[in-house]
């Protein structure tokens, strides 16, 4: 499923097409799962879930954070892996809303993860606010990279800047 969502895209991605791949019959493969985005599911829950591999070290500059995991993970999304893997979510997620709150939260655990370290220690330094909720910057987070990612296009220098600035204007210290 993962070869053929990020060869072709979600949408090209048949029952056929899987049989087919896996040399067993269309019935073998309804008698496991109810649909295609069942598959999907199924399948980014038991591996890597591409764009969750991103490692940013962290600094004494917060700035300079930012615009590093924003720089990072937007390109990796913006790959076409990334690009049908978001455009599958939507669709797992109107398809079986269980199943994509379980997948959206997978994808979002590494960043909340990262934002919560990186928001903790721009406390200690005084950089960030004590009321700063560390679970709504991730959620900015996650959105802004999602959108980078429905759209297939990276965000460029020039957003990622403007990004970073009004970002850091909130939750300054």
């Amino acid at each position: 499923m993962r070869r053929a969502l990020a060869a072709d895209g979600y949408e090209a991605v048949t029952i056929e097409g899987l049989a087919e791949s896996a040399e067993v019959s269309k019935q073998t493969i309804y008698r496991w799962w109810p649909s295609k985005a069942a598959i999907l599911g199924e399948a980014l829950l038991e591996g890597t879930v591409p764009g969750s591999d991103v490692v940013v070290p962290m600094t004494d500059d917060l700035g300079a954070d930012l615009r590093a995991w924003f720089t990072a993970v937007s390109a990796g999304l913006a790959r076409p892996e990334g690009v049908s893997l978001a455009r599958a979510l939507i669709e797992v997620t109107a398809a079986d809303p269980e199943l994509g709150l379980v997948l959206n939260e997978r994808l979002a655990a590494p960043i909340r993860e990262w934002v919560a370290e990186r928001i903790a220690r721009g406390r200690a330094d005084g950089d960030v606010r004590a009321d700063v909720d560390a679970a709504a910057v991730a959620d900015e987070f996650i959105a802004i990279a999602s959108y980078s990612a429905l759209i297939g296009q990276p965000l460029s220098a020039e957003r990622v800047e403007e990004t970073v600035v009004r970002l850091l204007r909130g939750i300054a210290g």
